[in-house]
């Protein structure tokens, strides 16, 4: 049967539209957009976050309409599923990255299936690589690459999606950081010759074995963000003390329906 992200439910969070799906079917739908390429020439952005994007989002209207207009958007983060559970949604629960890529890695492995990795150090990328091969050695990675840690010029972002078209992945990895991740990926859409673009954030970090995954208990108990502040202070502090408790009340109006939003 066909999977179209339509068919998924989905629910608004302070204006963002988060589709509620599981792994097993986004990974179905990602294979069946790479068989689908084949006719239709056209890229699919996946947007993979939590309270993170939506509340970047609600901050700027311009970067809401641009995640709004992905091709999934699933929620890596406990927050828009708690969301979900306070409006009626059942049987609802979180799609993080750190899962999406092993799940599509293992079916990789055997439909023979590639990717390129975009992002992050040579040192992850690196590490990243050895241990894909490792586990998954019927996938094909056929590129990584670690762009300069600054603003890009045109002619060098240009240079870059060449060599990514020039790789013909199946499935391209952007680990970036949010939001120039999803910034990078929608402002070159309609120039990657590649089925899916995915941004994913820390997963090269997670994979390379750098950064220790959150425990699959404490994901689901919603302190995944304890886990990571306390694994990486310097970086989160300010999303987890700062922005976190503005969402929360923002969501809280939305909830009781004290406010409105677009």
């Amino acid at each position: 049967m066909r999977l179209h992200p339509a068919d998924f439910p989905n629910v608004k969070v302070l204006g963002s539209r988060i589709h509620l799906a599981d792994v097993p079917r986004v990974v179905s739908l990602i294979e069946q957009w790479v068989e689908d390429y084949q006719e239709d020439k056209r890229c699919r952005q996946i947007i993979v976050t939590g309270f993170h994007g939506i509340w970047e989002a609600y901050k700027d209207r311009e970067f809401k309409t641009m995640l709004n207009s992905a091709d999934l958007w699933i929620p890596d983060g406990i927050a828009p599923v708690a969301v979900a559970r306070a409006k009626g949604f059942e049987n609802v629960d979180r799609v993080p990255g750190a899962e999406i890529m092993p799940a599509f890695l293992k079916r990789a492995n055997e439909k023979k299936l590639s990717s390129f990795f975009y992002g992050d150090t040579k040192e992850t990328l690196t590490a990243l690589k050895e241990n894909i091969a490792r586990k998954y050695p019927g996938h094909r990675i056929v590129g990584t690459f670690s762009p300069p840690f600054r603003t890009l010029s045109p002619e060098e972002e240009d240079e870059h999606v060449r060599m990514i078209n020039d790789a013909r992945p199946d499935v391209l990895w952007v680990g970036l950081g949010l939001p120039k991740q999803e910034r990078w990926i929608h402002r070159n859409l309609d120039k990657l010759k590649v089925p899916v673009a995915i941004g994913v954030g820390a997963c090269f970090v997670f994979f390379s074995g750098k950064v220790q995954r959150t425990p699959e208990w404490i994901g689901k108990s919603g302190f995944e963000w304890l886990w990571r502040l306390l694994q990486e202070p310097k970086k989160l502090w300010r999303r987890d003390i700062i922005d976190a408790p503005q969402f929360v009340m923002h969501v809280i109006m939305e909830l009781a329906g004290l406010r409105k939003y677009d």
